[in-house]
């Protein structure tokens, strides 16, 4: 079967402090970090014996933090993505770590979804790191959260960044109506697709790919259909693939989140993102 896994381990630590993410202000012990490097270590194992049933992979790391800080997701991202079954391994960060290590990656096989916090880097630090990247040719998409106080830098970082590298705008929802119409004009100007982003989608018992093709796996095993759902579905290591597989209509009101709703098949995003869409690299025109 083709499956994608969304895979979190027991990080919930991160080397920035954003006023809006609640992971930022977490330290995990050395106990925590030992616990998440034993569960992607089991888990890369894992994904290597399912070369025999002939299952295509794609996996997706988003941690409760900063992932690439630590050597032990730069050696999984590097072994993915020399698997010959694996289709693409990618990652989010916020792309402050060292990228020595990308030289050993298979480029056309990772990707990256780098998200831009203003205050906590330079822009010029962080375009390098895109630099980077962009020589070696891998896969990458830029983004930032749309508070306003980030309208300038994230202006500035769009007029940096080479004309081919699609840059998203997470909408700012803790406030309701928090944009004005020019606000609005002014985020889709960097981000063609922000209003897709900006609304909550009604999901409630629509059809949905998670929990049939898609699953999101923690540390210990557990697999849920959807990040939000906190029901268990069952435990990758026990139940494999193809015992926790099957058609599970979305239980959730409503999907508000970039790697929730791009599963609901009434949406086509795979028209605007294709291949792409588990990066979020939009097709250029």
């Amino acid at each position: 079967m083709r499956a994608t896994i969304y895979f979190r381990g027991s990080l919930s630590s991160c080397n920035y402090d954003c006023p809006y993410c609640p992971f930022s202000k977490n330290t995990d012990s050395p106990e925590t970090l030992a616990r998440d490097r034993q569960q992607i270590e089991k888990f890369v194992q894992w994904i290597r014996s399912q070369e025999a049933k002939e299952h295509r992979i794609s996996v997706f790391f988003n941690p409760y933090g900063e992932g690439l800080t630590h050597r032990w997701y730069c050696d999984a991202m590097i072994e993915l993505s020399h698997m010959k079954h694996v289709d693409k391994v990618a990652i989010q960060t916020n792309l402050s770590a060292k990228l020595d290590w990308t030289s050993e990656l298979h480029a056309a096989k990772t990707a990256f979804w780098a998200t831009y916090h203003p205050g906590q880097t330079d822009e010029s630090r962080y375009v390098t790191q895109c630099e980077r990247l962009y020589s070696q040719k891998i896969p990458f998409s830029v983004g930032s959260v749309g508070v306003k106080s980030a309208f300038d830098s994230i202006y500035s970082l769009r007029q940096a960044l080479p004309e081919d590298v699609y840059m998203w705008v997470n909408a700012y929802k803790d406030k309701l109506e928090y944009y004005s119409e020019a606000d609005i004009l002014f985020l889709t100007q960097i981000d063609p697709h922000f209003t897709i982003n900006a609304v909550d989608y009604d999901s409630m018992g629509k059809p949905c790919s998670a929990g049939q093709g898609v699953f999101y796996v923690q540390g210990d095993g557990r697999v849920k259909r959807c990040y939000k759902d906190r029901q268990v579905i069952g435990n990758l290591y026990r139940d494999g693939l193809e015992g926790i597989a099957e058609i599970r209509p979305c239980r959730m009101k409503q999907c508000d989140c970039y790697i929730g709703y791009i599963h609901m098949p009434e949406l086509q995003l795979d028209r605007i993102y294709g291949e792409r869409l588990l990066e979020r690299i939009a097709r250029t025109k």
